[in-house]
């Protein structure tokens, strides 16, 4: 349910470190301008080697990892939660899932972090997509009942292993790309620590079978050179709350986009042969490091039409939305916080073309929160501050490019509606309450949130562009015990683009 500060920023660093290395994928439909490189497709010496099953060893590397993050937790850290027994482990089967009171990072993020380890022991020992999340479901079972003295985590066993999922494949493709068993020395070992970086239980594996080493005729990767696309931008960010802004907060930050595959593959049955992914960094006083991640990621797809200027496909995606900020000094407000690591429904992807005057991408898609959370106004219990709800989503944006990339426009919106019913009682104080057995999602409540996004890039030389961006996150919260609640925030950004 908990985990170490340390252990925190580790991963939280190491995130980081992967994002930089092999950034994350594209908000709104980033049109794939230039390649990394030639399309290749893989081996099949790589698919036969690779794709072997070992399950004893992908199961000794879930409960390994388990065993060393709770040592560490234990006679490193000295975490309360950590000091298991006979009898905790006893008291976890007795009395059962509970809703926990940590913060927002640490459930929506850090968790399905740790479920993205469990689901790469799987995937780099030669399991699908869909074998692997046995195992990240097995981790997370493993830890929440075993290896912690809180009560087990309702939250965690649905964040864990589904948003596990999400970013364990996006990571494990992410790896694939940079991995090359033809290559030695220095380059080797470069591409080596930043597939471990990347896909830790992944390089772990390599490194005991000894693949990181071992130099064979082929590349080793088992998606090939797949359509692969990045554009990261650097500059100045300003956030305010409610039109306050003599108390606005002022600083830098890294978005970084990306774009994996095909979105117009004719049929697509393979998990993520097609995702994108967006993540913004920030160095803002009182405001989190990790400020937004976004990920979809397609499980299943078909191209429905297709001519000359126009492709339309349709497919089932699966979701990861992470919007996080804190409170803002001298006004005791936090802007927004918003949660949603287990997220599936249908998407619906568009593009016109007309040939060297402009390119239009539209995209829209319908989705089922299975489990989410917002920012409350009354809740406050330990670390928490939001509300746990599921609800469904209603996301759509166009971008359209003209004069051949040297002027563009986006503009996406996504709609949230999110149901918390499992609240506590009228007139409750939540500061006498034990927030280790407050078992609650939060305030009885219905909220929606809705981001809205303009965008425009002007290309200055070669691949260099000027971007300005400006967000608006809208929140409107009914309350069964409490007056509704609506605010604001805004965000705007100014940097320079390179588009790769």
């Amino acid at each position: 349910m908990r985990h170490s500060t340390t252990i925190s920023i580790l991963v939280a660093v190491i995130t980081v470190a992967a994002g930089l290395i092999c950034p994350p994928s594209a908000a709104a439909q980033m049109a794939i301008k230039k390649q990394v490189a030639p399309v290749v497709l893989p081996d099949s010496a790589d698919t036969e080697y690779y794709g072997r099953k070992h399950f004893w060893r992908a199961a000794a590397e879930t409960v390994g990892f388990n065993i060393g993050l709770w040592a560490f937790d234990r006679y490193v850290q000295h975490g309360d939660f950590a000091y298991i027994s006979l009898n905790s482990i006893k008291e976890n089967f007795k009395h059962g899932f509970i809703w926990d009171n940590d913060k927002l990072g640490t459930n929506t993020f850090l968790h399905p972090y740790n479920g993205s380890l469990y689901f790469n022991a799987g995937r780099a020992n030669g399991f699908n997509f869909w074998q692997s999340e046995l195992f990240a479901i097995g981790g997370s079972a493993m830890w929440e009942l075993f290896m912690e003295c809180e009560y087990p985590s309702t939250n965690d066993i649905i964040a864990t292993p589904i948003g596990g999922a999400v970013l364990g494949e996006t990571f494990f493709r992410a790896s694939d790309a940079v991995l090359d068993d033809r290559s030695s020395g220095w380059e080797r070992f470069g591409r080596e620590a930043a597939a471990f970086i990347i896909s830790p239980l992944r390089g772990l594996n390599r490194i005991i079978t000894g693949d990181a080493w071992r130099k064979r005729a082929s590349s080793g990767r088992l998606f090939g050179n797949p359509q692969f696309a990045f554009q990261v931008s650097l500059g100045y960010k300003m956030l305010e709350y409610q039109g306050h802004f003599h108390q606005i907060r002022n600083g830098l930050a890294a978005q970084i986009d990306l774009e994996y595959g095909d979105r117009f593959q004719s049929r697509s049955s393979r998990p993520y042969d097609y995702f994108t992914l967006s993540a913004e960094l920030a160095a803002m006083k009182g405001q989190p490091v990790l400020s937004q991640l976004e990920i979809k990621g397609r499980l299943l797809g078909k191209e429905i039409f297709q001519n000359y200027r126009s492709h339309i496909s349709v497919g089932l995606y699966q979701h990861f939305d992470f919007f996080d900020s804190d409170t803002i000094d001298g006004l005791d407000r936090v802007p927004y916080k918003l949660g949603i690591p287990a997220s599936v429904g249908g998407g619906f992807l568009f593009r016109d073309v007309e040939s060297r005057r402009w390119r239009l991408d539209a995209y829209a898609h319908v989705n089922a929160v299975i489990l989410g959370s917002i920012l409350s106004d009354h809740y406050r219990a330990d670390e928490r501050n939001y509300n746990w709800a599921s609800g469904f989503s209603i996301k759509a944006g166009a971008n359209i490019v003209f004069a051949k990339d040297k002027l563009s426009f986006s503009l996406m919106h996504h709609y949230y509606r999110l149901f918390s019913w499992k609240g506590y009682r009228a007139g409750t104080d939540l500061s006498k309450e034990n927030p280790k057995t407050l078992n609650v999602m939060g305030d009885h409540s219905c909220a929606s949130f809705n981001v809205t996004e303009f965008r425009a890039n002007v290309k200055l030389f070669r691949n260099i562009y000027a971007t300005l961006s400006f967000m608006n996150y809208a929140r409107s919260t009914r309350y069964r015990n409490f007056p509704g609640k609506v605010s604001t925030s805004m965000s705007l950004r100014t940097m320079l683009t390179y588009k790769f």
